[in-house]
């Protein structure tokens, strides 16, 4: 596995992975919130809105975008945005194409997003998820990786040399 920066011609393979990554996760979703919730989110389905949002994140920074290859194939990708002002970084996208999962291909992006955020002079790192089953998969990895659960399910890990 290689792990690279984004390029335009990774954005339509990461875009149908990152669906697929999150197809299981929405059916148990919807019925953990409340309908108006969900639909006020999702009026045209979840797929509409991942998709959406996802070809936001990697049309508007695709700097902040690094991808994990297997045969010169996208199989994942993370998204880490630096917030400078509170020595913070963020995995704000973790999506591994679910036949790679469990592989350390998430492990391995984690761990590259710490070390972009670490050395651009970071001390922690967030990363925040959903506190319904759907979700469950994607906290067991967070708190597999070090980091704490706050009561409004954000995670974060001191990355200084220190403290590991």
């Amino acid at each position: 596995m290689q792990i690279v920066p984004f390029t335009e011609e990774h954005r339509e393979p990461l875009l149908a992975l990152s669906l697929r990554a999150w197809e299981p996760v929405f059916p148990l979703l919807e019925p953990a919130v409340p309908a108006f919730v969900y639909e006020t989110f999702y009026p045209e389905g979840w797929r509409k809105r991942q998709f959406d949002d996802l070809s936001a994140t990697l049309d508007t920074e695709p700097q902040n975008v690094d991808v994990a290859l297997i045969d010169g194939l996208p199989v994942g990708w993370v998204c880490t945005r630096l917030h400078p002002e509170d020595t913070m970084g963020e995995v704000y996208v973790l999506a591994v194409d679910p036949p790679h999962q469990g592989k350390g291909v998430g492990a391995a992006l984690m761990q590259h997003s710490l070390e972009r955020a670490r050395s651009n002079g970071m001390r922690m790192m967030m990363v925040e998820t959903g506190d319904d089953p759907g979700h469950a998969p994607a906290r067991r990895v967070y708190e597999g990786a070090g980091f704490e659960r706050w009561p409004v399910a954000r995670y974060f890990k001191d990355i200084t040399p220190a403290a590991e």
